[in-house]
């Protein structure tokens, strides 16, 4: 047997473009953010790109998009909400969110990966679940325990500030991702 034969197989070009594709928008949903008065986690478009990686990527790919996300602004790149950067960022109160966007796209993925096995696009309702479990719940979880851990606050404290609040909005957008993921789908 050949060396080049036991070697895993290497991914493929496109998906590396698509892939760095995603991180680039998830960068630029992050300028759309809007902060709330009464929690230092902004309303932003990131978690929309993580779930658009998780629906047209595969699952190291997209956990691969988002990773090269957080990179860029802990290097120094101003790609966090609100044009903010550093390692300071990822290790602070809102960090667990970020985290969350490498495991939820990955998540949506493999949902969506698993689904595939069964249809060869997989249903819109069954993307909008992927979306709203990997980029809702997961995202959530990280980001409610970070938040709850580095602000000091009581778990239920960190759950009304730091998920309630967002959960209707990121729904909607769970579902557009979903709607949109579905379609575009036909089209890779």
């Amino acid at each position: 047997m050949s060396p080049a034969a036991n070697r895993p197989e290497q991914p493929k070009i496109g998906v590396l473009i698509r892939a760095a594709m995603f991180a680039a928008a998830t960068a630029a949903l992050a300028y759309v953010a809007f902060p709330l008065p009464f929690s230092p986690v902004p309303i932003t478009g990131q978690s929309f790109g993580a779930m658009i990686a998780g629906l047209l990527l595969p699952p190291r790919a997209a956990m691969a998009s988002q990773l090269a996300y957080l990179l860029a602004g802990a290097v120094g790149l101003p790609v966090y909400a609100g044009g903010r950067a550093g390692l300071g960022i990822l290790l602070g109160p809102t960090g667990g969110y970020l985290w969350g966007l490498v495991a939820g796209s990955y998540i949506t993925s493999a949902m969506v990966e698993s689904s595939a096995r069964r249809a060869r696009i997989p249903t819109t309702s069954r993307c909008i679940a992927a979306s709203i479990i990997g980029g809702v719940v997961v995202l959530y979880a990280l980001g409610v325990i970070q938040l709850a851990l580095t602000a000091r606050l009581g778990w239920l404290q960190a759950l009304v500030v730091g998920a309630l609040p967002y959960l209707p909005g990121d729904v909607v957008k769970a579902s557009v991702a979903g709607i949109a993921g579905a379609r575009l789908m036909r089209y890779r």
